[in-house]
Formats: structure tokens, sequence, C-alpha cells
């Protein structure tokens, strides 16, 4: 079974329902648990000239305090939080590789159209991990 687990979160208030199933898929396998969150680099970001504040360090000290309080929930050792900056299914994909994952799972929300045809974040990790990977679909919005 799974040995080591990596919840790949994009900190959105759907959140909550997908930290069920990680409790769950955890508590049967007894997988040791890491998180992960991406902050997308901001297009075109050279703000400082402006005199416009660090809006990315802003989004980055943000996404950390909020992954810290997610690990806390969870019981996920400091060690075991990732915060990266970059493009969001690299990322995971590297650090799921780097930290010897066997299951990554993430959010997918129902994608129709032109959407599904541009693919998301879940489908590109699922198709470019090197593990098994589990989506969970979100509730959709009524």
């Amino acid at each position: 079974m799974y040995k080591h687990i990596l919840f790949a979160t994009d900190l959105s208030d759907d959140t909550d329902y997908i930290i069920a199933k990680v409790r769950g898929m955890r508590g049967y396998t007894g997988a040791q648990l890491s998180i992960i969150h991406v902050v997308e680099p901001l297009p075109g970001y050279s703000y400082a000239y402006l005199g416009i504040e660090d809006i990315e360090g802003q989004l980055i000290d943000e996404s950390k305090t909020a992954l810290a309080k997610l690990a806390e929930q969870l019981a996920v050792n400091a060690k075991d939080q990732w915060v990266e900056i970059g493009p969001t299914k690299s990322k995971i994909l590297e650090i799921a590789q780097n930290i010897g994952a066997d299951l990554i799972i993430c959010g997918s929300h129902g994608r129709h159209g032109l959407s599904l045809l541009l693919g998301s974040t879940a489908n590109a990790i699922l198709h470019g991990a090197k593990c098994d990977v589990l989506t969970v679909r979100l509730p959709e919005e009524e």
C-alpha cells in the first residue's frame, strides 16, 4: 500500500472537502503525509520600479501561513510542507519525485467545453506523474 502521500492543495475554500479524503487515505494506509502549495509567478512581474509593494512576496508569505494552518490540522511536520514558486504542474511533480511520493492527492473541478480541452492542473499531474494520482472531484456549486 502507499507509504508517502503528497497532498497538492490550492488552499481554496474547497480544501475542507479534500481534507476528509486525505485523512481517510492516510488512516487507511498509515502513510507519511506531505503537503504542497504552488504560487504561480506573476506574469511580467517587475513592479519594483513602480513603487508597488512586493505582491509576489506577500502571496508567498500568506501561502506559507495558510499551509502551516492546514499542516497543523493534518499533523504534518514542518519538514513535510512545501510552498513552491513556478509552474504548478512541474513543481508538484518535481517535489513528488524528490520526496519519493507514491500517491499524489489533488482536487479536480468538473470541467466542460474549452476548459476541458485546455486541461486542468489535475489532468496535467495525472498524465505527468510517475506515481499514482487520486483526483478528488469537488462538489459542484449550485
